[in-house]
């Protein structure tokens, strides 16, 4: 179990040593992609292992919990792992045709499958000091990939995204120093069992109100989501789209792991207030992508928008609405990562994504058009794509509750974003290029258009599947919410004992 716990996290460590030492040769972006398939698989036999045998843990170094490393994966720690892998091998395969050489000997590669090492370490970690670590490494490689090149604009939005995680980073290891403070451990599973016997709740509360801000600024919710508009419109397309599809959802990751398994002694408190976070992070998102005219900017305020939508799914702290919160941040890592994917393919062929200055894709690139559809359909909600039964069990989760509001705000952020989707359709693919040039798809040279193309197809034919076939999605969504609301198997695989403190048998 050890191995495959960790495979995951070391097969990236070792395409990018490789990598590295190949930046300077063609052998460099092959490696890339092969240790992303690589990684797949890895990550692929974790989950069969999880889903077969339920949550696994090991200790490194043979030192047993709570005092040493403890990796540890349940069913969204796995499907994450997963999902990671697939938008790293998808970008690394698009990345072929988007990065330039000279991007490639600066180390894009190498920092690409680092960013992807901290990413999946950060889901697999089973120990508060070890996330921090994993966002640091994600910290460091995602500034390196996000001011690689040096442009003034890519370097203004590389300052703003590192100030504001640094922030976030002071107040995650103060919450840290403070919560060892009170039960003496840092092991997740350990605190578990610590924190509901600590005399002081309501420190534990404000420790809490901590944790929920650190990582708030890490999922970019509302009021402190301000870096990420301000920056992933700056970098490579490559970079944009991965960045979109993992770096949010970690943050998102880490609020559902604390205040389910960890602070859970006042819900009434704390989850009220990420209930509202989550209605004003929908509509501000919403409403910020309505007033975008460029195709990056707008995509990455959606990107707030729908953060929204699964921190709900954890707010309202039900059997569904977290199984709907664990099927949304799969859907949308997949769909978000896409519609960067073909923005950058746009970017290419019409020469920008500001949307007054370009157009006629649809005309002279169809294949593109249709591609663009399919994820911005599911973004909106249209049935049978994914996006639908997304929002459609949050939505039932929400008015199963009796809040027929914040449904209803739901449902307007919807709408609008189909608001959004349309203008992107009507002035990017169906309006003539106001120059008059025709954006052909065939004006790539053919191994850049097979490399761009071919990932974008992939991730649209995983989004029809996902939305046409749910059942099998929601069922293992709605377990993995089950081991998420009843965390027994979790404390008793990382610490061979019963939440209520007997010897496991």
């Amino acid at each position: 179990m050890s191995w495959l716990l960790a495979l995951p996290i070391i097969i990236p460590f070792i395409t990018a040593v490789a990598a590295f030492l190949l930046r300077t040769t063609p052998w460099g972006r092959q490696v890339s992609v092969l240790g992303s398939a690589a990684a797949l698989i890895a990550a692929i036999a974790l989950m069969a292992a999880v889903w077969r045998e339920g949550v696994i843990a090991a200790q490194m170094g043979q030192w047993a919990a709570p005092f040493g490393i403890t990796l540890v994966a349940d069913l969204l720690s796995a499907v994450m792992v997963v999902i990671t892998a697939i938008t790293g091998l998808a970008v690394a395969v698009y990345a072929l045709g988007d990065i330039t050489e000279r991007q490639e000997h600066l180390g894009f590669h190498a920092l690409f499958q680092v960013l992807l090492a901290g990413v999946t370490g950060a889901f697999v970690t089973g120990d508060l000091f070890n996330l921090y670590v994993w966002f640091e490494v994600m910290l460091i490689s995602s500034f390196g990939l996000l001011v690689l090149g040096g442009s003034k604009e890519q370097i203004d939005g590389g300052v703003k995204y590192v100030l504001l995680n640094l922030v976030s980073t002071v107040l995650f290891l103060s919450g840290i120093g403070l919560i060892y403070g009170l039960t003496g451990t840092l092991n997740m599973a350990d605190l578990a069992v610590s924190v509901p016997q600590v005399e002081n709740q309501g420190l534990v509360t404000v420790v809490a109100m901590m944790f929920m801000v650190a990582f708030g600024v890490k999922a970019a919710l509302f009021p402190l989501f301000f870096w990420l508009p301000a920056s992933y419109h700056t970098p490579a397309f490559s970079v944009s789209a991965v960045f979109a599809g993992l770096l949010t959802k970690v943050g998102v990751y880490a609020l559902m792991r604390v205040f389910t398994l960890i602070f859970i002694g006042n819900v009434a408190y704390t989850h009220t207030i990420l209930l509202w976070v989550a209605c004003l992070t929908m509509v501000v998102g919403v409403l910020g992508a309505a007033a975008q005219s460029d195709f990056r900017k707008i995509l990455s305020f959606h990107i707030i928008s729908q953060i929204g939508y699964m921190i709900l799914g954890l707010a309202l702290m039900t059997p569904l609405a977290l199984a709907g919160a664990v099927f949304y941040l799969v859907h949308h890592i997949i769909v978000k990562a896409n519609l960067f994917l073909v923005s950058g393919v746009g970017n290419r062929i019409a020469g920008g994504t500001e949307l007054s200055r370009i157009g006629g894709l649809y005309k002279t690139a169809p294949l593109l058009g249709f591609l663009f559809l399919i994820p911005a359909f599911s973004l909106a909600g249209f049935p049978p794509l994914s996006g639908f039964w997304a929002k459609y069990i949050l939505v039932k989760a929400t008015l199963d509750e009796g809040m027929w509001l914040v449904a209803g705000i739901a449902l307007a952020v919807g709408l609008l974003t189909i608001f959004s989707m349309t203008k992107i359709w009507g002035e990017a693919f169906w309006k003539p290029h106001p120059d008059g040039v025709d954006p052909r798809l065939s004006s790539l040279p053919t191994a850049h258009r097979r490399a761009m193309m071919l990932p974008i197809a992939a991730l649209a034919v995983l989004t029809c599947i996902i939305g046409l076939f749910p059942e099998p999605f929601v069922q293992f969504a709605e377990r993995a919410a089950d081991q998420l609301l009843n965390p027994a198997d979790y404390v008793r695989a990382v610490l061979g004992i019963e939440i209520g403190g007997e010897v496991a048998p």
